[in-house]
């Protein structure tokens, strides 16, 4: 199973560089594939700022149904702190760190900051 990073799903709606890539892993892997709660508000938040509210809405009916959101247990809030003395990652990063840690979920990304973690977690980048 994947925990897939905002930045891969970004990547496709708004047909950015990396687009095809992250588009053929995303449909080679239907079926294994998980978002963050984070992630999800995050897209929204960004589509919805640049005007593609009708992008979020096709991707939540499309997507979705073939995606397992995952949160974050209220326990493992009190760890990020922690996380980002020790990786030197922003919130968002340890927030996808934590959770696809304790869901022993592998993590696919384009973000380079993953670099300092790949020791720790399994990371696939794009």
């Amino acid at each position: 199973m994947y925990l897939i990073d905002t930045n891969i799903f970004l990547e496709v709606l708004l047909t950015q560089e990396r687009q095809e890539a992250c588009k053929e892993f995303l449909e080679k892997n239907i079926g294994n594939l998980c978002i963050s709660d984070f992630s999800l508000h995050s897209i929204g938040v960004i589509l919805f700022r640049n005007k593609k509210e009708k992008i979020f809405q096709k991707f939540v009916k499309d997507i979705l149904p073939n995606v397992k959101i995952i949160t974050l247990s209220k326990r493992s809030y009190q760890n990020l702190s922690d996380i980002k003395r020790k990786f030197g990652l922003d919130f968002d990063d340890a927030y996808q760190y934590k959770i696809a840690k304790d869901s022993g979920l592998e993590l696919v990304t384009l973000d380079r900051d993953f670099e300092k973690i790949k020791n720790d977690l399994i990371v696939m980048f794009l």
